[in-house]
């Protein structure tokens, strides 16, 4: 940790700021792990659940959505690392059955393409296989008549299919379903007690409830505490306490070795993970400048950190780690305004513990440069996912809408466009506009979405760090 930084935490200052930013924001429950100078410190606000009242605790567990991929990619790096897994082999060296609507694209998915998130797998494509412990294999299977977001190495396009394939290679080669290979060869070895993932183990904690609602209102109980299936395991369902998060992560942070002493990982591994693999044309959504095998990497104003964020129903969850600090924060929430809770408390804590400036909220200058917008108007499309570009009397307009296995998640967004930026490089030229109105969930106040014409004349339309080509 740098000399002029602290490691003392005064928990009744932080534990006050998160009561009063919680519920600022609107956020039922919340609760926040901090590591700092070695400790773990843990505080919890507000409710699991309005309806009957329970409190929110630092031992309650929520679900974690795509924080789960960091588990994931831990474990296919214990593989790659024993010598049971080439990174750059085709997946068919693991999976011979393994196939993707394009064939001629299935030699250029590799393993280290799916952690880094440019096989060009797509993300939205959800499907209930099944409660048995042949749901992901099934899964992949049916998986394979879905079309691609991109060519595999083309661009980074945010991956739920990749994540899942990775888990049934994680179950091929262990011999074990998804579930016992993390609770065999992570959860145990880190003692992390409350850490999960079947809903039924949920069951013997105090768990959250997801909630959803308007903008500046109160949210109410989610119709249901999970729609995710079991086949959703490896891209979208840990279930753990905000502490289990920051204990996990201490892992990564101390070059792989667990609390025993005993090594998880190499060092050498831990800092593969850590390193780019890819480059962000969206730096906004999830804050992230590029990815590594697994982990979103942040130039925190020149700063290296990593991290990730999830969501579920009405769940959202943030895990920061600044390691030249030895700093890592989790917060875990329950509705509401998430992201501006976690944007302003992530951004004070960071600051004091880590001497870490984050950037701005994503937003348009204050005078808007002149980008036509006609260009990108059209349909975008990829799996579970139809994107409308539309303009009138010179105002663009999205309409973002879930459908197919996606359906019931969300209702469609709808949000007028503003123009931010437009770069031309020697491959690809972006253009960026900033979505108003879209709700504090997806965003602190503005939504960015990216269109991309890559080098061969094919258009993308880029929201939430996933690539959807223009289909008319």
């Amino acid at each position: 940790m740098p000399s002029n930084l602290t490691t003392a935490f005064d928990t009744a200052r932080w534990q006050a700021r998160l009561d009063a930013l919680r519920a600022e924001h609107r956020v039922p429950g919340a609760s926040l792990a901090v590591l700092v100078g070695g400790t773990v410190h843990e505080l919890a606000s507000g409710v699991l659940h309005r309806g009957t009242g329970v409190e929110a605790t630092t031992d309650s567990v929520f679900q974690l959505g795509s924080i789960a991929k960091i588990y994931t990619a831990t474990l296919v790096m214990q593989l790659a690392e024993a010598g049971e897994l080439d990174l750059d082999a085709p997946v068919t060296d693991v999976l011979p059955d393994f196939s993707v609507a394009d064939p001629e694209a299935v030699q250029g998915i590799t393993v280290r393409r799916l952690l880094s998130h440019t096989s060009g797998l797509t993300c939205d494509f959800t499907l209930d296989t099944g409660r048995g412990d042949d749901c992901l294999a099934r899964y992949v299977e049916a998986a394979k008549g879905v079309a691609l977001d991109c060519p595999p190495g083309t661009a980074l396009s945010y991956s739920g299919i990749g994540y899942n394939v990775l888990g049934r290679i994680i179950e091929v080669l262990t011999g074990l379903t998804w579930d016992e290979a993390l609770k065999q060869r992570l959860f145990e070895p880190l003692g992390l007690e409350r850490t999960m993932t079947l809903p039924e183990e949920a069951l013997r904690f105090r768990a959250a409830m997801g909630h959803l609602g308007e903008p500046g209102q109160d949210p109410e109980p989610a119709p249901a505490w999970d729609l995710m299936p079991r086949s959703a395991g490896p891209y979208g369902r840990v279930i753990a306490s905000a502490g289990d998060i920051v204990r996990f992560a201490r892992m990564h942070l101390d070059g792989g070795v667990a609390p025993d002493g005993a090594p998880v990982l190499a060092p050498g591994t831990v800092a593969a993970m850590q390193r780019r693999e890819a480059d962000c044309p969206d730096k906004w959504s999830v804050s992230a400048d590029g990815w590594g095998l697994g982990w979103s990497l942040y130039d925190w104003n020149g700063v290296r950190g990593y991290g990730h964020d999830g969501a579920s129903i009405g769940q959202y969850a943030y895990l920061r780690v600044a390691p030249e600090a030895g700093v890592a924060i989790a917060l875990t929430t329950n509705g509401g305004g998430a992201r501006l809770l976690y944007a302003e408390l992530f951004r004070e804590l960071l600051d004091e513990l880590a001497g870490v400036r984050m950037p701005d909220a994503f937003a348009p200058p204050a005078v808007p440069p002149a980008v036509e917008l006609a260009p990108f108007a059209g349909t975008y499309t990829r799996a579970g996912v139809v994107i409308t570009i539309t303009e009138h009397d010179g105002v663009g307009r999205l309409v973002y809408e879930f459908v197919d296995g996606m359906k019931d998640f969300s209702p469609p967004i709808e949000a007028e466009l503003v123009p931010v930026s437009r770069t031309v490089s020697g491959t690809t030229t972006e253009t960026v506009f900033a979505a108003s109105g879209v709700g504090a969930a997806f965003s602190e106040d503005w939504m960015p979405v990216v269109f991309t014409t890559m080098a061969d004349g094919s258009h993308y339309c880029c929201i939430g760090m996933r690539a959807a080509p223009k289909a008319a």
